[in-house]
């Protein structure tokens, strides 16, 4: 009984589907998990993850193609069909195409690498990821923007120096009745007294603009440890409220 069930068509060709999905979800895993190996050891993944795209992409095509040859599917023909209606399709899906080449030139130009300090249309944060479509950027607050990789290749952007990672700036809005000076004095010694604070460059206040109700500053400092971006700024951040609150020790 089990053998004849085993001798079915359906079920031959549906055993045959499955372990052909078993394989490429175990090799696209494997995949994954040597580039996440990687990350631990080399600092600079952009080409990596390139690699890790075309290799996926060509597990995926090699699995499509195993199972449309199962069902007697012409390949040839297929292709040739693909081909002409690409014609088509890729008007269609010129905007997916630009991002893709931009992609492959950001990566094997490397104009644009993962730990870069970018800003574009007024965003600026780190590189985290180049991958062939996007560009993951993210701030200050955490918020990852996938931009579109047509964008860094046909607009201009600013690329701020190495140690911008690890900058932090914070905006503060003081009360009229604080004494800017004081503010300043005070914040920048609270600020120099951290040891994992870098002092390279050194920590400044700069003032933005002054309103019938409060006046704009941004106070900004660099951390020794990216890791350590959010702990200051929250501790800095919880400092200047004590000032201005006149929860000071002074």
């Amino acid at each position: 009984m089990n053998i004849q069930i085993l001798e079915n068509p359906f079920i031959k060709a549906l055993m045959y589907v499955l372990i052909v999905v078993a394989i490429t979800v175990i090799a696209t895993k494997i995949v994954t998990l040597i580039t996440h190996r990687m990350e631990k050891r080399y600092n600079d993944m952009t080409a990596t993850y390139l690699i890790r795209d075309i290799i996926i992409s060509i597990i995926y095509f090699i699995a499509v193609m195993a199972i449309m040859q199962l069902f007697g599917i012409n390949l040839a023909g297929t292709l040739l069909s693909l081909g002409i209606v690409g014609i088509a399709v890729s008007f269609a899906a010129k905007d997916i195409i630009s991002n893709l080449f931009s992609g492959i030139m950001l990566i094997l130009g490397r104009s644009v690498k993962v730990g870069d300090t970018l800003k574009i249309n007024e965003e600026k944060g780190y590189v985290e990821k180049v991958s062939l479509r996007s560009t993951t950027i993210v701030d200050d607050y955490g918020v990852r923007n996938h931009v579109p990789n047509s964008v860094l290749t046909n607009n201009e952007y600013l690329e701020f120096t190495e140690y911008e990672v690890n900058r932090v700036d914070i905006m503060v809005g003081l009360p009229l009745n604080v004494d800017v000076v004081d503010f300043r004095k005070h914040i920048l010694a609270k600020i120099n007294s951290y040891p994992e604070i870098s002092d390279k460059p050194n920590p400044e206040i700069y003032g933005r603009e002054i309103s019938f109700k409060q006046s704009k500053f941004k106070v900004s400092f660099w951390v020794n440890n990216f890791n350590d971006k959010d702990k200051y700024k929250i501790i800095i951040t919880n400092d200047i409220r004590k000032y201005i609150q006149g929860e000071t020790d002074e």
